[in-house]
């Protein structure tokens, strides 16, 4: 590594490292490696005057001091990917976090961690494909769409982690599609739980899971969903495969994001955000790509701080998504499961040309009823349901129909709700809403 060149360490605050070099500098993206007693690996964020880096210290590295070398070794962070890492769970850095060696160097494949493949040229536009998720509420009012992405959006507590696990062991059922997992700065249990539940229902050998918990520092968090990209990107273009990539919590790569433009000491910008949040955001984003190779639908949740849906944050990753189904505490509270907000959850993706016009025209029935019952409860607060004109309250009764109706037992919770899991085609659900709006 030596023949690259070094550094000089020269100063050291928290996970910020600025390394000196008197000969050519490294790039940014690049790895630089201290000869510490840990090995410690500097990632490098930016370039500064007087020939100087500044870099993350992602591994936490407590023995570096200053005047310490740092080589550079000439690469980024490199992860391993491919079919030999199908059933394994990854740290940001690639290596295992289940107890169980890599295989041998000479199967394994790498890919870079910063840097995203050139574009092609050439764009063919895919004809969109439907993909069933037995979940009545997502098959209905926000339809899964091959090659696109859908959030799930809600605030602490109301089913995010639980929706995204019932849609794993729903579509990664089918085998058409790897699936790849980031897990961002969220609850080391709930890795737990989801590793599980993948196991149990025997989904690990299409599976690969990278983890960078709410434990770790924030480069590692920040990294974790860039690993997780360059090995989805891997499946696509090289193995020319179909990818289902589901990220949870994106608002914590965000998080992540910010306590490093802290420590680089930038200004931040509207809401206390980092001022490069878009630009940091849309690199992520744009990776999450569909070409002629391949497709890779994209499952995300997004927290939403203090349930304000009008945080600065959640609303740019809104703007990123196809489709958006927000959760709602009000209605977790009333024991609605999922508590799936019905009025708030949009796709640009509902239209006849995509779901067909039976499927448009009942959502746009549904929608005006459920808009009318909303509507009518601070009426019948008032007055009583039974002072409604008869039109109004078969209405109103259609909507109470129809959020329960859109109710479902999951079968990542029948352990603890000891209800059999439910899966309902597309089919059932259009029959089922019919059913609903010609009745009475």
């Amino acid at each position: 590594m030596a023949e690259l060149g070094y550094g000089s360490i020269r100063s050291v605050r928290g996970l910020l490292v600025s390394v000196q070099f008197d000969g050519p500098g490294p790039d940014i993206g690049e790895l630089l490696v201290a000869r510490s007693p840990n090995k410690g690996l500097l990632l490098v964020e930016s370039l500064e005057e007087n020939n100087t880096a500044a870099c993350l210290n992602v591994m936490e590295d407590e023995t570096l001091i200053k005047n310490m070398i740092a080589d550079r070794t000439g690469r980024g962070i490199e992860v391993p990917v491919g079919s030999t890492m199908m059933g394994r769970v990854l740290d940001a850095l690639g290596r295992p976090l289940d107890g169980q060696p890599l295989p041998d160097s000479s199967k394994l494949t790498y890919r870079a961690v910063m840097a995203p493949p050139a574009r092609s040229a050439s764009f063919k536009a895919a004809k969109p494909e439907v993909l069933e998720t037995g979940i009545k509420v997502i098959d209905f009012l926000t339809p899964f769409i091959k090659g696109r992405k859908i959030g799930i959006i809600g605030g602490a507590g109301v089913g995010k982690t639980v929706l995204t696990m019932e849609l794993i062991n729903n579509v990664a059922k089918s085998g058409q599609a790897v699936s790849i997992f980031a897990g961002i700065g969220e609850r080391i249990r709930e890795g737990h739980e989801l590793y599980d539940t993948l196991r149990e229902g025997d989904l690990l050998k299409n599976t690969c899971m990278f983890f960078g918990q709410m434990d770790q520092n924030p480069v590692q968090r920040v990294l974790v969903g860039l690993s997780a990209v360059s090995a989805a990107e891997h499946f696509r273009d090289v193995e020319k495969k179909d990818v289902l990539f589901f990220a949870d919590n994106m608002y914590r790569y965000i998080q992540a994001r910010n306590e490093l433009s802290t420590m680089l000491e930038q200004v931040p910008s509207e809401g206390g955000y980092e001022p490069t949040i878009f630009s940091d955001v849309k690199l992520l984003q744009d990776r999450l790509s569909s070409n002629e190779n391949g497709s890779i639908t994209a499952v995300q949740t997004v927290y939403v701080p203090a349930d304000d849906l009008s945080d600065p944050a959640v609303l740019m990753l809104q703007h990123e998504l196809a489709a958006t189904l927000v959760l709602s505490r009000k209605i977790a509270e009333q024991g609605i499961r999922p508590a799936v907000d019905l009025i708030r959850s949009s796709s640009s993706l509902l239209s006849p040309d995509i779901v067909g016009q039976r499927h448009y025209d009942l959502s746009v029935k549904v929608q005006a009823l459920l808009q009318k019952h909303e509507s009518l409860k601070s009426i019948i607060a008032i007055i009583g349901e039974n002072e409604l004109s008869a039109s109004d309250r078969a209405d109103f009764n259609k909507a109470k129909q129809l959020i329960k109706f859109f109710t479902q037992t999951f079968f990542v919770g029948e352990a603890l709700s000891g209800k059999k899991g439910e899966y309902f085609k597309r089919e059932d659900t259009l029959k089922g809403v019919e059913e609903i709006l010609s009745s009475g």
